[in-house]
């Protein structure tokens, strides 16, 4: 899980940057309102989808004028249907216009991961496996969207670099084995989890034997990943990656590892389709 406070800095550094590029000097075009205008607006979704981004959506507005209101008529996580009404804003009409589009931004592309991890996460809920992210994330985003992973109902692998070790092929061949490339993690960062990647069994039993934490089985297919399992019976922890898909992804759960990882939670996710409404009133202001 996410750092309660890293999560917090993520959301008001994201919304400082994504405002920044979209107001700029300043938004011309809503100083066509009256400054004066008050307004009431809101979102709904128009298709299916579990909804996620909320504290960025609340910061967004906060950040644009901290006197906005916003009234939630949806839970962060929840399964919602096509012109379903999910929040409200409340407040002056220019600050609510200026803010629209990256509030939506942020909403419409959390909300797409959080719905494809929730599709995937269904097809093996009857399994104990759990379906893990990587860091194939959009840049700047990589909290954001690894936070609406889990809304969706999947697992974080590693955040970054910096807090586990993901051992691969030039790793291993710049230290000139596994053996001493987990040995020489464990000496850096006593506690770090390590993780291995291997393509062969040869090589399982070499992870095994230097006692790697975690061991990805890179392009296994189904019957050697069941032998692995077999194989490995608790010594490690087992975790399936390559080239899995909503076709292949029941069978590789079926064999017994521990972990799937799948890119396409983050990186092929399709923003989800909102729209924002004013509410039949006068513009014009005082």
């Amino acid at each position: 899980m996410i750092d309660p406070v890293i999560l917090k800095q993520a959301v008001i550094d994201n919304v400082n940057q994504a405002l920044a590029e979209d107001v700029g000097s300043g938004d011309i075009t809503a100083q066509l309102i009256p400054a004066k205008a008050e307004a009431t607006a809101y979102v709904i979704s128009r298709e299916t989808a579990i909804i996620c981004g909320q504290p960025w959506v609340d910061e967004v507005f906060k950040q644009v004028n901290p006197s906005l209101i916003v009234n939630w008529q949806v839970e962060e996580g929840q399964f919602v249907t096509a012109n379903q009404q999910l929040f409200s804003v409340t407040g002056c009409a220019q600050a609510i216009l200026t803010a629209e589009r990256t509030a939506l931004n942020f909403l419409q592309t959390l909300s797409g991961t959080a719905t494809i991890c929730h599709e995937y996460a269904k097809l093996v809920k009857h399994t104990p496996v759990k379906l893990l992210d990587t860091r194939k994330t959009i840049p700047g985003l990589r909290v954001a969207q690894k936070y609406a992973v889990t809304k969706g109902g999947c697992y974080n692998h590693r955040i970054g670099l910096y807090d586990a070790y993901l051992i691969k092929e030039n790793h291993i061949n710049a230290c000139g084995s596994i053996t001493n490339a987990v040995n020489q993690a464990k000496q850096l960062n006593p506690g770090k989890p390590v993780e291995v990647e291997v393509e062969c069994f040869a090589e399982l039993e070499e992870a095994l034997a230097a006692e790697a934490d975690i061991i990805m089985l890179d392009n296994f297919s189904p019957e050697q990943l069941i032998q692995a399992v077999e194989r490995v019976k608790g010594r490690a922890k087992l975790e399936a990656s390559g080239g899995i898909n909503k076709h292949t992804l029941v069978e590789v759960a079926t064999t017994g590892v521990d972990y799937i990882s799948i890119g396409m939670l983050t990186k092929d996710c399709r923003a989800i389709d909102l729209s924002m409404r004013f509410e039949e009133q006068n513009l014009k202001g005082n």
